[in-house]
């Protein structure tokens, strides 16, 4: 069995959906030098965590996103190579139930990548719609540990009683839980400060992974309600949103001009001083310097309390992601 000391987890990493997602972040494989300049850039500036998932990519580009990851972590020639952290998560379909079908899924995830994933994630737990489904599916993922093909294991859209639940089933296998991802942002903040994620995960030893840092590009102050919007089901979901944030985006604006940073390094550094793991993506070498941008500074108490109050006062909040549990 490996140890969790060989697996290494940065104060930032790197999202990948949009790395072959053609329906929501209009992906094709002419980009593919870009990303493999975002993926090198990403690793020498100490973001070595890179977040997939085996349903990562449209129809027949699904897998895609791990494709590519295996091609450009191989390829990499340069500081940080050693940390580098694949971190795949592990979709619950309905035709995955066995423990077996989940054992299957990560030695698959592993060929896509031409190596061993480092860190395995539940992509979300089934509780809500088949909660018979999902014990095959953990004891699974506790097999691919005990097996030694991951360095650790984690869960995504887990609430405190389920993870509570997950936790006691590991630890009675001697798995421990690295991670639990969850959707956290300035406009999505119920995760920490409703369902108390962060407390529990301090006290039980885990990490909290905050994808969708930037809630979708919301927070990046390059929309408006007058602009152009983003094509698609992102743009049908900025229209609804953008006039609520007003005052949200104002105090963020304020803060970048103080700081001389951007609307999106001080969102993403925000969930830094929170004590996460942020996951922003990135499809540009422009983007991905941004999100770099982010780390080597802290707001202070008074900014945070400023974002917090703005925050916890915001008229609209991002769309709860459906598979988030209790």
């Amino acid at each position: 069995m490996q140890t969790l000391q060989k697996l290494f987890l940065p104060s930032m990493g790197c999202g990948t959906w949009a790395w072959g997602n053609q329906l929501l972040w209009g992906y094709d494989e002419s980009m593919d030098d870009q990303l493999q300049a975002v993926f090198n850039l990403c690793v020498n500036n100490a973001v070595t965590l890179f977040d997939t998932g085996d349903s990562y990519g449209t129809g027949r580009l699904n897998g895609r996103s791990e494709l590519l990851l295996g091609k450009f972590s191989r390829e990499y020639v340069g500081s940080g190579k050693d940390n580098i952290c694949i971190a795949t998560k592990l979709a619950a379909y309905p035709w995955r139930w066995t423990r077996q079908s989940m054992v299957r899924a990560c030695k698959s995830s592993a060929q896509r990548l031409g190596r061993n994933v480092d860190l395995v994630q539940m992509h979300w737990s089934t509780a809500n719609y088949a909660p018979w489904q999902e014990e095959g599916l953990l004891d699974g993922l506790a097999d691919v540990y005990e097996q030694g093909l991951v360095k650790g294991v984690g869960l995504s859209n887990y609430g405190p009683k389920r993870l509570k639940k997950v936790q006691k089933k590991f630890a009675e296998r001697g798995v421990p839980i690295t991670t639990l991802q969850v959707q956290y942002s300035l406009l999505s903040t119920y995760p920490v400060t409703q369902l108390k994620l962060k407390d529990l995960c301090d006290e039980l030893g885990i990490k909290l992974i905050a994808y969708s840092p930037l809630a979708l590009g919301l927070l990046t102050g390059k929309y408006s309600e007058q602009g152009l919007f983003p094509k698609g089901i992102r743009g049908l979901l900025f229209k609804q949103i953008l006039p609520g944030m007003r005052s949200l985006l104002g105090c963020l604006r304020e803060v970048a001009q103080s700081r001389n940073k951007t609307m999106s390094q001080v969102a993403i550094n925000w969930c830094i001083c929170k004590g996460t793991i942020p996951i922003p993506g990135a499809k540009s070498v422009e983007q991905a310097r941004e999100n770099i941008g982010a780390l080597g500074w802290q707001l202070d108490a008074g900014e945070l309390a400023e974002l917090d109050k703005t925050a916890a006062n915001t008229d609209k909040k991002m769309v709860q992601n459906i598979f988030q549990t209790k």
